[in-house]
C-alpha cells in the first residue's frame, strides 16, 4: 500500500517561533509518522471488521483531545 501524502508541520515553540534544533524536529516528525502509521492500520482493521469508518474517525478525534500535557505550567 502506498502512503498518502502527509505534510509534516513546521514545529513551533509556545512563543510561535520555529523549532530550530534538527534533532528535535527529526524526533517530532518520526513520532508523528509512527502515529499516522498506527492510526492507518487501526482504521483498516476497524473497516475490515465491519466497523463504521466515520465512527472510527470520531473516536480518533476524541482520543487526540483526551491527551493530557503533564508539563502544563
Amino acid at each position: 500500500m502506498d502512503k498518502l501524502k502527509f505534510d509534516l508541520p513546521t514545529w513551533l515553540t509556545p512563543e510561535g517561533e520555529p523549532v530550530s534544533c534538527i534533532d528535535k524536529i527529526k524526533v517530532l516528525n518520526e513520532n508523528l509518522e509512527e502515529i499516522r502509521d498506527l492510526a492507518q492500520a487501526a482504521l483498516e482493521d476497524a473497516v475490515l471488521m465491519g466497523c463504521d469508518e466515520a465512527q472510527f474517525r470520531e473516536v480518533i478525534r476524541n482520543l487526540s483531545q483526551a491527551i493530557v500535557n503533564p508539563y502544563k505550567r
